[in-house]
């Protein structure tokens, strides 16, 4: 059966590729939309529409908004993915590198790419709103002398010609993804996963010690804290959400250890249960 998945932007962007990876093994169709919340509404219309939404870049850090997104929302993360971020040159067909007098892409992307096009002489760079979709604006108007930065599959879906690749300047660049449903078809897609990690958020008493309080009783019980991002909680100063994400070996000691916590903290809330994820080379 075909997967429905939403993301932010079109086919050939990254998140088409991350969404391509996560649900291989069967055929979806892309459900692009214009932000991060229209996704989140998109699926919570349909139930049978499932979504992919970055949420941290290793050199850009974390999507902050999307942490609040998720959290709000109701909807439960199933699982994530880990993608390689390469970036290519690409242009109209028969254009030559030597021809390009401007460059258009995502500000983020065209940042990652300094090295390379700073050897790119008296070359224009112009911010747009997504990589997939500069490719597509050349493509559609016949736009001689542009070019896109953005992957090789907006590339082939937008007939374009690629000039450059691999042309980012850190060759770690990896953006992190997390898989996103409705909670009644996350238990029927997670029915039989190999749970070994958890995204968790909770708020904390404005007291001395009381971070440094649950981050003792998880390692007690072996929890491997991979990641923790706070956000200020609006209206109320100085105060802060804590958002985590644990992996483990052991699913009841993983649940001794929230009960643990609980007492410790104020309205916890599990975000999703799911499988650890792949990550592309």
């Amino acid at each position: 059966m075909k997967k429905r998945v939403a993301i932010q932007g079109i086919a050939g962007s990254y998140h088409d590729i991350a969404a391509r990876s996560f649900y291989e093994g069967g055929e979806i169709e892309i459900v692009g939309c214009n932000t991060f919340r229209d996704v989140i509404t998109t699926i919570k219309k349909d139930s049978t529409i499932l979504g992919l939404m970055a949420i941290e870049n290793t050199i850009a850090g974390s999507l902050l908004q999307n942490h609040e997104l998720i959290r709000e929302s109701g909807l439960r993360v199933i699982g994530e993915y880990k993608l390689r971020i390469s970036h290519s040159l690409v242009a109209l067909p028969g254009t030559t590198i030597h021809e390009i007098t401007e460059v258009n892409s995502h500000p983020i992307a065209l940042m990652q790419c300094t090295d390379f096009l700073d050897t790119l002489p008296n070359v224009k760079m112009v911010e747009k709103e997504d990589t997939a979709m500069s490719a597509r604006w050349i493509s559609e108007n016949n736009l001689k002398g542009h070019a896109a930065v953005c992957g090789k599959l907006a590339a082939q879906i937008y007939n374009m010609e690629i000039l450059a690749e691999g042309i980012e300047t850190n060759k770690r660049n990896f953006t992190r993804f997390l898989a996103l449903a409705d909670r009644w078809t996350a238990e029927d897609m997670l029915e039989k996963a190999d749970i070994n990690k958890s995204s968790l958020v909770f708020a904390l008493p404005h007291t001395s010690g009381s971070l440094s309080k649950v981050l003792s009783i998880l390692s007690f019980y072996d929890m491997n804290l991979s990641k923790i991002q706070s956000l200020p909680i609006i209206g109320r100063e100085w105060e802060y959400l804590f958002y985590i994400d644990l992996t483990f070996t052991d699913y009841t000691r993983y649940k001794q250890a929230l009960d643990a916590i609980i007492p410790l903290t104020k309205d916890l809330k599990i975000l999703g249960e799911y499988a650890e994820g792949k990550q592309s080379v």
